[in-house]
Formats: structure tokens, sequence, C-alpha cells
């Protein structure tokens, strides 16, 4: 679970920033949906997956600060984030002459979010340390919250804690989403048939459609993951005699291990739902392991700048362009080397995965209409 949530969040970053032609509004907020479920799985999942198994904190009271400091932060922006994509789709299908958010905006408020999540968070910092039990004659150390009143079981500022940040974190960014959701449905599912639109405006629609789907998928998966976490510690505390049952953590490693799955779920959704993130994470799974896909793209031979040759006919290197009938351009390829420099009469090379884009020699003759 942990490789596949590392593995896919990091994909979906790269498909983003590496490609100028994804780097959309709604594509940002992606990233730092990712790299929140990326943070969450690699500083946090790993090693608390490493203190459960062994039921012994071994990283040291700053790390126990700082691991559950990150896990509020990457919660708080994970359904902050999922909120401003909701409100962006919202201003994008339901009022679509309002100006639409710029990315620089984006930015800005991606930055919001993070500053919002990490005061949210600060408690954990404040309150997270260290204490040694014995347990069956061993000396073992646990990471938990110490609040001033007490541990979390009888702690009343833990219980207040735990409300806010379940309204804060859930309750209010669910209703919002519920009402986004509900409104871009009402537009795109209403009363008007496909079947009376221009074409355009059809493949538009169910363009939105799609997107809209596979968002909404993304939050119900997210809700139903969190849910127990997050009723988990308010049950508990007009309940604590449970915390006291044989199997009590065996259900909190279940709820714990669920909200934790969903940073693996989302890479999964984007692949399965979007066409331009399926075929980008086909092309960096499948050549993942072969040896030039992680090194620069060779380019083709770069050509010296076009002018006109003596018969008044566009050339690049000695290479004429004629055109036929129809007045599409053609290039006639030179007889002999002396019709071309040295630099330009280099063949063109191949990259050695063949599902890379552009790397074949077909493409290169398709790319330059010959035969």
């Amino acid at each position: 679970m942990l490789t596949v949530a590392i593995g896919g969040n990091a994909i979906v970053i790269w498909i983003v920033t590496a490609h100028r032609r994804m780097r959309t509004v709604t594509n940002y907020f992606l990233v730092n949906l990712s790299f929140a479920d990326l943070m969450m799985a690699s500083l946090n999942c790993l090693f608390n997956f490493i203190y459960m198994l062994h039921s012994d904190w071994v990283f040291g009271v700053r790390y126990c600060q700082l691991s559950n400091f990150i896990a509020n932060v990457t919660v708080a922006a994970s359904v902050f984030t999922l909120t401003g994509i909701s409100f962006d789709r919202y201003q994008a299908i339901v009022r679509p002459m309002r100006p639409r958010m710029s990315k620089t905006c984006s930015l800005v408020m991606i930055a919001g979010i993070w500053v919002s999540g990490m005061l949210l968070a600060i408690p954990c910092l404040l309150y997270s340390t260290t204490k040694e039990y014995r347990s069956k004659g061993t000396l073992k150390t646990a990471c938990l919250l110490s609040w001033p009143d007490g541990l979390p079981d009888v702690s009343y500022m833990d219980f207040m804690y735990q409300v806010l940040f379940f309204v804060v974190t859930y309750a209010v960014p669910m209703l919002g989403m519920m009402f986004f959701y509900s409104a871009m449905g009402r537009v795109l599912w209403g009363s008007r048939s496909i079947g009376e639109l221009t074409q355009r405006q059809a493949d538009s629609i169910r363009s939105k459609r799609k997107v809209v789907k596979m968002f909404i998928l993304v939050i119900v998966i997210f809700g139903l993951c969190w849910l127990p976490y997050h009723s988990y510690f308010i049950y508990t505390h007009f309940n604590p005699s449970i915390l006291y049952m044989k199997y009590i953590q065996h259900v909190y490693l279940g709820f714990y291990w669920l909200a934790m799955a969903n940073a693996m779920v989302n890479p999964i959704i984007y692949y399965w739902m979007n066409a331009k993130f399926r075929s980008y994470f086909r092309t960096a799974i499948l050549c993942r392991w072969r040896d030039s896909c992680f090194r620069r793209k060779r380019q083709l031979p770069e050509s010296p700048p076009d002018f006109i040759s003596q018969s008044g006919s566009r050339s690049r290197s000695g290479v004429e362009e004629h055109r036929n009938s129809r007045g599409n351009a053609t290039v006639a390829w030179p007889r002999s080397s002396r019709d071309l420099g040295p630099r330009s009469m280099r063949q063109p090379s191949l990259a050695s995965c063949p599902r890379c884009p552009h790397q074949t020699y077909d493409d290169f003759r398709q790319e330059n209409s010959l035969p």
C-alpha cells in the first residue's frame, strides 16, 4: 500500500509538472493533493507502521512531534484542496460567465491551504511527547499527545480538539462540496438533452461530466475512508471503557489503515477515469526500467535556420521543400552528400524505449511527410 501511495502520487506530480499542457488550475490542485498524500505516506504512515508493528516508538521525541504534526497538516491540506477543486469546477460550470481562477490565484490559495493546516495542527507540536512504559516485562516507548489536563482518554481538551478537527476538516468541507457538486449536477444533467445541443456543446458537456464524476468519486472515497477514524476518537471520549477491550487495538488499526489507504486510492482513480493521466501513467511505468527514459530524451538533429534557395523554394539545410498539386508541402531529400553539410548527415537518434512518444522511425517519417 505504501509503495502504491508513494509511487502513484509521485507520478501524478511528475505528470503535471513535466508536461506544459497539463499545467492547469485544476491540475495544480491535484498536484497539491498528491503532495499531501505523498507526505502522509512517506513521513507518517511508514514510521507509524514500524511503531505499530513493534508497539515501540524508537524515533525520538522530536520526530514524535513532527509525525503527529505532519499527519494533521496533510489531512487538513487534502480536504481543503478537495474543497478548492470543487469551488473551481463550480465556477467553471455553474457560473461560466464570471472570471475564472488564475494560476497565480490558485497558487496563493494553495499556500493559504498549507498555512491553515499548520495553524490547525499546532497543538500536535506543543503537546506530543514520548512516555516509557512496561509491557510484559519489556520497557517500551509510546508516542502520544499529553494535554495539560491529562492523557487523551481523560482529557477534555483532547475531546474539544478532536471535535474541532472533525468539524473543520470533515463536516464543513463535506457539506460545502455536496453543495458545489449538487449545483454542478443540476447544470450538467439538467432537463436539456444532449441531442438538442450542437456537437461542440455536447462534447464539452460530456467532458465536464467525466471530470465531475471523477472528483465526486474522489470525495466519496475520502469521506468513507476518514469517517470511521474521526468517529473513533469522538466516541471513545463518551465511552472510554472500550479502550480496555481485548481487540480494540485491532479496531483502531483497521480504522487507521482505512484512512491511510485514501492516499493510495486517488492515483488509481485518475488512471481509471482520465485518459490523459492514463497515457502519462503508462509512459512513466512502461519506461521506468528502460535505459533512456529517465535521461533527457534524445532530440532529432538540430537544423540550421531556414533560408531561401536560389530556385526560390524554401529549404532547410539543403533539403528542398516542394508543393504538390494540392499546395501541400512535401520534403525532397538530397540524392548525395554534397547537397548536405556533414552536420545534417547524422542519422536521427532513437531512444531505447519504443513506447516513448516520437522516438521511432515511423513517427519520424509521418511527422516529416516521408514515404
